[in-house]
């Protein structure tokens, strides 16, 4: 099993920015079989959306909606996968979620999300 904790949402106005964190805790092999990290966000009255995404050879892919914007990176002396958001807008305010998929089986984790929200 593999263990996520978001933190660093928060409230920031328009255009402005912030960095979230998701700390990956679990087994040395749990850890070992994952093979890429996501985060998502979903808003009220909204479906779950894909943010981007890292793999763990530093793959990046990114929802056109924030291209240019975001940067997903990791950390994996640290076990911690951030996102870095920037130029934020009304629309980014959501719940944001760090995600975690096992190479072995595709079983995916989830941590328990981070809100963010942005004043116009």
């Amino acid at each position: 099993q593999v263990q996520l904790v978001e933190s660093g949402g928060g409230f920031v106005q328009t255009g402005g920015s912030l960095r979230l964190s998701c700390v990956v805790s679990g087994t040395v092999n749990d850890i070992k079989d994952i093979g890429y990290y996501r985060w998502y966000r979903q808003a009220p009255g909204r479906q779950r959306e894909l943010v981007a995404t890292i793999s763990t050879l530093g793959n990046e892919a990114y929802v056109d909606a924030v291209k240019g914007r975001f940067a997903i990176s990791r950390d994996s002396t640290k076990n911690t996968v951030f996102l870095q958001m920037n130029s934020l807008k009304p629309e980014d305010a959501s719940v944001y979620y760090c995600n975690a998929e096992s190479l072995i089986d595709r079983s995916m984790f989830w941590g328990r999300g981070t809100q963010v929200t942005i004043s116009s």
